[in-house]
Parts: structure tokens; C-alpha cells; sequence
């Protein structure tokens, strides 16, 4: 049988607890994180958009890329991104054309209306005010800050 010491206890006991006040930080992070994409991938259902499809439309706004590009880009395996782009392309926001150097690959170029519904679902003031709903100016300016140091740490 483990033995456990007070600290592990309540530790686990905190992350049960119903008011999120008590949970562990990356409880916490993750629910924060969940809540605003449940929200933004709301807001982006108007354009049969989601946060994986959305900034990969916002990067065809600079031109063409290859599947690969955009896989490494948005970071995620070539696969996913893959199920990223069928989506799209079911949409009609992207076409895929073989590419003009190397016939193996595919460019993929945004459409009109994939273009204009990035630039309608681009709303920066719409997209804080969903994560940022119930903070004042000076907690937002706060919270950029604090995330912006767990994104990137200084080592």
C-alpha cells in the first residue's frame, strides 16, 4: 500500500474541488483554455470555421503553400493537417492545385469565399472580448503579460 504525504492529499483534494479557485495551475490553464475555444469555435461556426482551420485560412491570405508548410507552421503532424485542409476544401474556402515545380505536391490557395470569411471571422475586438469576458482593461493587460511568460519561458 503507497503512502501518501498531506501535500499529495490535498493536492488531489484541490483538484476535486469544485470552485476553481482551489484547482492546481495547469487545471486551471486547461479549463480556462477550453472554455475560450468552446466559445471562439462558436463564433467561427458562422463560417464553417474552428480554431484549427482558421489560422491556416488567415496564412493562405499571404499566398500559396504546400500541406507541409502549413503543417509545420501551425504545428501539428502533416496528417492533421490533412484532415484540416479536406475540411476546408469541402467548405469551399481552399482549392488544391498540383504544384507548379514538383507534381507530387499539392499547392493550396484560398478561395474567395474562404477569403472572405477569414476577413469577417478576423474580428480581433470580438475574439479578446470572448476570452477576455469578466476582466477589467488592467486584468487583460495582466493576463497577456503572465501568458505570454508561460507560452515562451525565459530559461
Amino acid at each position: 500500500m503507497t503512502q501518501h504525504s498531506a501535500d499529495e492529499t490535498r493536492s488531489w483534494s484541490e483538484m476535486a474541488s469544485a470552485d476553481p479557485a482551489d484547482w492546481p495551475l495547469g487545471r486551471l490553464l486547461s479549463a480556462a483554455a477550453r472554455r475560450v475555444e468552446r466559445e471562439w469555435n462558436g463564433h467561427l461556426g458562422a463560417w464553417e470555421l474552428n480554431h484549427a482551420s482558421f489560422p491556416v485560412l488567415i496564412m493562405l491570405l499571404g499566398g500559396p503553400h504546400t500541406q507541409a508548410e502549413l503543417a509545420v507552421a501551425c504545428d501539428v503532424t502533416e496528417q492533421t493537417m490533412s484532415r484540416i485542409l479536406a475540411r476546408l476544401e469541402r467548405t469551399g474556402h481552399i482549392r488544391r492545385t498540383p504544384h507548379r515545380l514538383d507534381r507530387r505536391k499539392h499547392q493550396v490557395e484560398i478561395t474567395d469565399s474562404g477569403r472572405a470569411a477569414a476577413h469577417l471571422a478576423a474580428d480581433q475586438q470580438n475574439a479578446d472580448r470572448i476570452a477576455a469576458r469578466g476582466l477589467t482593461d488592467e486584468q487583460v493587460r495582466t493576463l497577456k503579460t503572465l501568458l505570454a511568460a508561460v507560452a515562451h519561458p525565459a530559461d
